[in-house]
């Protein structure tokens, strides 16, 4: 008889690991209490797994073996919760789909610039001609891969919350970004165990693994004895030489990995600032690691673009340019994105506030942004932080507004940065659809 395998919710994450659990022999059934989507449900009856939609039949749920839920769903969640007093194993797909192959795995983690790092990653080893997957929390599920095709290196960006569910997966090369304070309604309000969160992904690793992390990053250093398994650590600095690691010096960015040593001008780097130099010797340091030839990874480095949504231009009009970084949705993303401009900055910000403290853009604000734009039903704390910084700050209700006003406010050779800091659901069904009604906006203009 089948084992039986039920999986809470029913998005990509979910679908995906349904394909692979009926591939492999599982009783599967999905249960997802919203509305599951026209083609998810089509693939699912195409495949004959049962499933339901706008509630949580409890009777069907317990009498699973084990349990697979969506990333987005909290394990306070009350089903969650009498899943575990029952003793079912509840996992994450990540751990789920990592029992069927035998690639090698590459996982990127962090609260900014992972999926940078995962695109760069994955861009590298795919222009070095290897038999590359991407997944996590891009594009296709990491189940749905495992299951219709056949890696032998898989790029994974991972959330923490998928971090939560894994505990027998094993991660051949993990990087760590960066930890600044996020999700924390999902961790008690505890920075700590947040951390914790972040560095399951060291968890299983042997001494012939890697761990690459920041050593310029406060709180990951404040709590990297978290770490455990026995990879080998490699940091990656703009502030100190790593050796082995990577590291920035005159101008150079320096990767050595004790196998081979290599140096790129920092000119030729198609990604700018801080925080993309970071994500760049983060993703080199892993593609010298598997062997990728230096010229691949420079002319790599050189010719990638950046996701959508993340530092994307958009357009230059009359001397302007706009970019679209709706994917900062919070302060820190914001930070980075200001950090990297050299123009004069007209800013739109705002939307739902987390919790957030613009202290730490104040000094930023003062040296780059002439004008701040809000795009948001409440900015009152957008004013309060920044009304003494700039020579004004303009209230807008729609995409189409704030860059109308932008334009009248910017001169040539400013740029317009929507970097909102916030959450977008007060306006918009998500960062995307913020990102892409700007990007509409400005091609009218």
């Amino acid at each position: 008889m089948s084992k039986k395998l039920v999986i809470l919710g029913a998005g990509e994450s979910g679908t995906g690991t349904a394909v692979l659990a009926k591939a492999k022999g599982w009783d599967v059934f999905v249960s997802d209490m919203g509305k599951i989507a026209e083609n998810y449900r089509q693939e699912l009856e195409k495949i004959g797994v049962r499933w339901e939609e706008g509630t949580h039949t409890e009777s069907e749920i317990l009498s699973a073996d084990e349990m697979v839920k969506s990333p987005g769903i909290p394990d306070k969640a009350p089903m969650v919760q009498a899943a575990m007093q029952k003793g079912i194993p509840v996992i994450s797909e990540i751990e789920f789909a990592g029992r069927y192959t035998n690639a090698k795995m590459v996982c990127i983690s962090g609260t900014n610039g992972k999926t940078t790092t995962t695109l760069l990653t994955h861009h590298i080893l795919k222009s070095a001609g290897l038999n590359v997957g991407l997944g996590g929390n891009i594009g296709k599920s990491f189940a749905r891969q495992v299951a219709e095709e056949n890696h032998d290196i898989y790029v994974l960006e991972v959330s923490s919350f998928q971090l939560d569910g894994n505990f027998n997966f094993r991660s051949h090369i993990s990087v760590l970004t960066n930890i600044t304070p996020d999700h924390l309604d999902r961790y008690e309000y505890k920075l700590e165990l947040y951390a914790a969160s972040k560095f399951r992904l060291t968890r299983n690793q042997q001494s012939s693994d890697y761990f690459i992390y920041c050593a310029d990053d406060t709180i990951s250093m404040e709590y990297f004895g978290l770490k455990t398994g026995n990879a080998t650590a490699l940091p990656f600095s703009v502030t100190q030489t790593c050796n082995p690691g990577a590291y920035v010096e005159n101008n150079t960015l320096f990767i050595n990995n004790n196998k081979q040593t290599m140096t790129i001008n920092m000119e030729e780097i198609s990604l700018r600032g801080i925080h993309n130099t970071y994500n760049s010797m983060a993703a080199a340091v892993v593609a010298s690691l598997l062997d990728v030839r230096k010229e691949t990874i420079r002319e790599s480095l050189c010719n990638f673009q950046n996701a959508e949504h993340r530092l994307e231009f958009v357009n230059r009009v009359n001397g302007v340019e706009y970019i679209n970084d709706s994917k900062a949705t919070n302060v820190n993303s914001a930070w980075y994105a200001l950090e990297s401009m050299d123009k004069p900055v007209v800013w739109i910000a705002g939307g739902v506030d987390k919790g957030n403290n613009y202290k730490e853009l104040k000094s930023l604000v003062k040296e780059k942004v002439k004008y701040i734009i809000c795009l948001g039903l409440d900015n009152i704390k957008i004013h309060q932080a920044f009304q003494d910084d700039v020579d004004m700050i303009i209230n807008t209700g729609s995409a189409k507004e704030a860059v109308h006003v932008a334009s009248r406010l910017a001169q040539k050779g400013d740029c317009v940065l929507l970097s909102p800091a916030c959450a977008s659901f007060d306006l918009f069904d998500n960062y995307e659809d913020r990102g892409r009604q700007f990007k509409e906006a400005v091609r009218n203009l």
